[in-house]
């Protein structure tokens, strides 16, 4: 994980948006992205979506209706969203907010042809979680 760049921005504000589903990070600069929550779910870092390594990410679906029940703030970092689901385990640090906020028309693409070329329907529901392997989390 990288940390953060002092490049980076780091937003001055954080709407969240349940109605239309957007989250919305306010810069300094006056300007604001309103990021999806599905963008957000179906590419979360925590280690239940992104897996172990390349090719071990899990593919997000059913995902389209998902809303932000709780967000929290983690140091002066990242933020921990609660999703509808109960997928609380991702930590966005600003980078990845940032990341997902300026590329996300890119991110889109990638996520829907990641579908087509697994032959997968976006509005799929998940299948159940398997059993995980031992219990405790990764750090």
């Amino acid at each position: 994980m990288s940390g953060l760049t002092s490049d980076t921005p780091v937003p001055t504000g954080v709407v969240v948006h349940a109605v239309s589903r957007v989250l919305e990070l306010q810069y300094a600069n006056g300007v604001s992205y309103r990021v999806p929550f599905e963008l957000l779910r179906v590419y979360s870092p925590s280690a239940e979506v992104r897996g172990h390594g390349p090719g071990q990410e899990t593919l997000q679906t059913g995902k389209r209706n998902v809303t932000i029940t709780a967000l929290e703030g983690v140091g002066n970092y990242a933020l921990q969203p609660t999703f509808s689901d109960g997928h609380s385990t991702g930590i966005y640090s600003w980078d990845v907010l940032w990341d997902l906020a300026t590329r996300q028309d890119e991110l889109w693409r990638e996520y829907l042809d990641t579908l087509a070329a697994a032959g997968v329907d976006r509005d799929a529901p998940m299948p159940a979680a398997a059993a995980p392997h031992g219990h405790g989390h990764c750090h």
